[in-house]
């Protein structure tokens, strides 16, 4: 079991990191700037070089034109926040949206790290289960993949609320913050989500928030399959649902897609994004779309 746990995480390692190097980091520093242009040196002109950044001074002591170089101030923090309620357990298509939680995560990461920023995590159920402060390098990120693809939360429930209240405690300076979850019951103490509202609208001020929404198909709809025992995961009820009733699927399907759309409509309204992915489709071509739509609303 454990060189079982061992060989998918090394897979998790050697994909992540690939789709990283290959597509993501360019992406990723364009799609999130640092803190602003600082000088960096002076070097002798060079043909092509803008004259507005010859140094005049330094030019006039040496006899001949030396120009200014700046480079972009970047050491950036990300914070992942994780859902790791026991509904992130669960996956009918390809794989388990957890497993698929921990490749996005592993993504994001070593995208992080390869533009010398650091990465922090705060795992969340229906409370925050654990911290883990922001830090560079191969090691800590690993650590990172490792925790979230084999977490055993203590709780099975799932409150956004707490896990964003927690941020902004405990990151007190601006952070890349991508809050990770299927987002089924987000505030289950709110009143029409107007918790959330508030919160994500506080974070979406003090930080860069983006929302990956995580579901699997059977999240969004129920197969005709007759009478079917169910157990809800956080609430661990057993109940039996005809699957064969139509308009039983239907209000099933209305009222995720409706819960969803609140969600996106708060994430919207609060200057954030919210990007949605399938279990069963390619989440590289939705991180390339949320990468793009960063970089032209800059």
């Amino acid at each position: 079991m454990v060189e079982e746990k061992r060989k998918k995480l090394r897979r998790i390692e050697i994909k992540t990191r690939k789709l990283s190097n290959q597509i993501f980091s360019g992406s990723y520093h364009s799609a999130f700037k640092g803190r602003g242009i600082s000088f960096s040196e002076v070097r002798e002109y060079q043909y092509g070089d803008d004259v507005r950044t010859i140094d005049w001074n330094v030019t006039a002591r040496n006899s001949r034109p030396f120009v200014k170089v700046f480079e972009e101030e970047r050491e950036l923090t990300m914070m992942l926040l994780i859902d790791v309620s026991q509904s992130s357990f669960f996956g009918t298509q390809n794989e388990f949206k957890n497993h698929i939680i921990a490749e996005i995560s592993g993504i994001l990461a070593f995208s992080a790290i390869t533009n010398n920023d650091k990465v922090g995590v705060i795992f969340f159920s229906s409370e925050v289960e654990k911290f883990i402060p922001p830090k560079k390098g191969k090691t800590h990120i690993l650590r990172i993949i490792s925790e979230i693809y084999d977490f055993h939360p203590k709780k099975s429930g799932t409150n956004v609320v707490e896990a964003l209240k927690y941020l902004n405690n405990v990151v007190k300076k601006k952070a890349i913050t991508f809050l990770i979850s299927d987002f089924l019951n987000p505030n289950p103490d709110g009143n029409n989500l107007k918790d959330l509202k508030n919160s994500v609208s506080i974070v979406g001020r003090k930080h860069d928030l983006i929302g990956l929404h995580i579901y699997d198909e059977r999240d969004a709809q129920l197969p005709n399959a007759g009478l079917v025992r169910f157990i809800d995961s956080e609430t661990q009820k057993e109940f039996w649902i005809d699957t064969s009733n139509k308009s039983l699927r239907e209000k099933y399907a209305k009222d995720f897609l409706l819960n969803f759309r609140m969600v996106k409509d708060i994430f919207g309204k609060s200057g954030s994004q919210l990007e949605s992915i399938k279990t069963e489709d390619s989440y590289v071509v939705a991180l390339m779309n949320m990468f793009k739509q960063r970089e032209l609303r800059r």
